[in-house]
């Protein structure tokens, strides 16, 4: 009878981890289309929304027409946070899938490490994707609006505030569904828990509160990542709507992102590979 014994690669720095991470991320071919996806649609939906704008002849304010620009630029973001979401959980879950998990954590015993480094790769990988195609999207539209009428300026510094929330909600989706993907370790699981909370969740405490009227239930709505997200890069404000400050919205996604990641590495630590 044989006894097998892991040991930890030696001098493997988190740098290492990083880079290693970079490796299994960028080699994966879910990960290519799952980008190529966000920015054909952020770009796609956008030029079709500008080319549907119609002024009816009438004189737009110019802070109308930078809030119009900016809807079209980041409409995309609504529908690529849904593969966000899947890319998000196929990253961890897909080792859990393989195998690979257990050489993974072979090389990292303590754990922890190996799944902040995911985090982080994943994170700003999908934040810089994100940026350029919502920034790739403001340029493609800008052009067709100012034909219509509507005329967008890249000189004020809302815009790149605007382009920032949306690429970080796109990137802290992504986190949230790579934490409930190392919670459940399952990739239909994850991918379930993580759309349920960005998609149905918001639709089920939206529909209490209209049939209640409760105003717990509007106020519980304002703090899910939906929400929240939201907010941060949204240019347009319903008139005597209560709603979050982007910074606030920033602070609620941030806040699921903490709680969900602190859950997932502690469960990593606990159980088995």
């Amino acid at each position: 009878m044989t006894t097998t014994t892991t040991t930890a690669l030696p001098g493997l720095t988190f740098g290492g981890i990083l880079n290693s991470e970079w490796i299994k991320l960028r080699t994966l071919r879910s990960t290519l289309w799952c980008y190529a996806l966000i920015v054909v649609i952020t770009i796609g939906l956008g030029l079709l929304l500008a080319g549907t704008a119609d002024t009816a002849g009438t004189a737009v304010p110019a802070d109308a027409q930078q809030a119009i620009w900016l809807q079209v630029s980041t409409l995309g973001i609504q529908f690529s946070v849904l593969i966000t979401s899947v890319l998000g959980a196929l990253v961890i879950t897909g080792e859990y899938g393989t195998g690979m998990i257990r050489s993974t954590l072979a090389a990292v015993p303590r754990r922890t490490p190996a799944l902040l480094a995911k985090a982080l790769v994943f994170g700003v990988a999908t934040f810089v994707v994100g940026f350029i195609s919502v920034l790739a999207t403001a340029l493609a539209t800008a052009p067709v609006l100012a034909s219509r009428g509507i005329h967008a300026d890249f000189g004020d510094p809302q815009p790149w505030l605007v382009f920032l929330g949306g690429a970080g909600y796109l990137s802290l989706v992504g986190l949230i569904a790579l934490a409930l993907g190392t919670i459940i370790r399952n990739s239909a699981g994850g991918i379930a828990a993580a759309l349920g909370l960005i998609l149905v969740v918001p639709t089920i405490v939206g529909i209490i509160a209209g049939v209640t009227k409760a105003d717990w239930a509007a106020d519980l709505g304002q703090y899910l990542p939906s929400s929240g997200g939201s907010q941060m890069y949204n240019a347009l404000q319903a008139p005597g709507a209560v709603q979050l400050e982007p910074w606030q919205g920033a602070l609620v996604v941030i806040t699921w992102v903490v709680v969900l990641m602190a859950g997932a590495v502690i469960l990593l630590k606990k159980r088995d590979a």
